[in-house]
């Protein structure tokens, strides 16, 4: 996430890394990329001809890099190193290690009988900065 020249928030994807969306403000944003991500999904739905097309295409879409995900990896170390901090509004945010959730995806079927789905399998979205070493 960071503000460009146009003024504007942009989030851009690091895994999913081939969507970025911007927003007047931080949350703008956020909520525009989350929209978009599931969009994406939907519109992967909807092309796959079966579940399994289905899991393969989100796997492949969700562990793509690009130049951002080297970007982020850039930073994650700058920060750690401590040759730079976040900055305002990011210095405020919880501190968390990437290594304790790391990025992934699961794609399971849901028309199951044998599985048993729970609210407290859902995990939430929440802004966090890397943690310094």
């Amino acid at each position: 996430m960071r503000k460009e020249d146009d003024g504007k928030w942009w989030m851009y994807g690091v895994r999913p890394a081939a969507i970025a969306e911007s927003g007047s403000n931080i949350e703008e944003a956020f909520l525009r990329f989350r929209q978009k991500y599931k969009e994406t999904l939907f519109d992967i739905a909807q092309e796959s001809r079966d579940f399994e097309a289905f899991r393969a295409e989100v796997e492949r879409f969700f562990y793509e890099g690009d130049e951002d995900e080297q970007a982020w990896g850039v930073a994650l170390r700058a920060v750690r190193s401590g040759n730079i901090a976040p900055p305002e509004p990011f210095s405020k945010l919880r501190r968390e290690s990437p290594e304790s959730r790391p990025s992934q995806i699961g794609v399971e079927r849901l028309d199951r009988r044998d599985k048993r789905f729970m609210s407290s399998d859902n995990v939430t979205d929440t802004f966090s900065v890397a943690q310094a070493a």
